[in-house]
């Protein structure tokens, strides 16, 4: 699929996603301090919210997190999401996700991702990828609420954690599978 034709079919599934969604707002290009702020903002809330994910937090060497992503579609989907890599609790990095996809579905909704990057190997694999696939490189475990209560320090054995959070609206399914996260660099 080329450029133009992934960012057409993301910006009309974030339109009907927006449309979709009570009390949403328009799109707009975040500035680096608003990504870093509402990051910042949207991980406390999943600490706040699974208080076991503090612990995975605390394990890490970064997260990701990606404070609002907006996932849309009508048989044709898309999602779409600017966010900050912590390091040391200070910004290293900005990240942009987005996936596309194609089958029986229809809605749209917000949600929060943060991934928790375990060891060096797949914190490394993130920073130099040129755009890095979900489903190559480093393995990713998506960890819902129960799964995250879960949690010990003598399990924590995979390269990344994903904790999906705060989810809002009318669509069933988070999966990362098929989103692609690629370095941003905003103003």
């Amino acid at each position: 699929m080329t450029h133009n034709r992934r960012t057409l079919l993301l910006a009309g599934a974030a339109a009907l996603a927006g449309a979709a969604l009570p009390g949403a707002e328009p799109a707009y290009a975040a500035s680096a301090a608003q990504i870093a702020g509402d990051a910042r903002a949207a991980l406390n809330r999943l600490y706040a919210a699974q208080p076991k994910a503090r612990q995975l937090g605390s394990k890490a060497l970064a997260i990701l997190v990606f404070p609002k992503i907006i996932k849309g579609g009508l048989i044709i989907g898309g999602q779409s999401g600017d966010g900050a890599l912590l390091t040391g609790g200070k910004v290293e990095a900005y990240y942009n996700l987005s996936a596309a996809s194609f089958g029986l579905q229809a809605g749209g909704q917000t949600f929060s991702y943060a991934l928790f990057f375990m060891n060096a190997k797949a914190l490394d694999y993130l920073r130099k990828s040129d755009g890095w696939a979900i489903g190559s490189g480093p393995n990713v475990v998506v960890m819902d609420k129960g799964a995250a209560a879960s949690i010990t320090s003598t399990t924590l054995s995979e390269d990344v954690y994903a904790v999906p959070f705060g989810q809002q609206g009318l669509m069933a399914g988070l999966g990362l599978e098929g989103s692609k996260i690629t370095q941003i660099h905003p103003s």
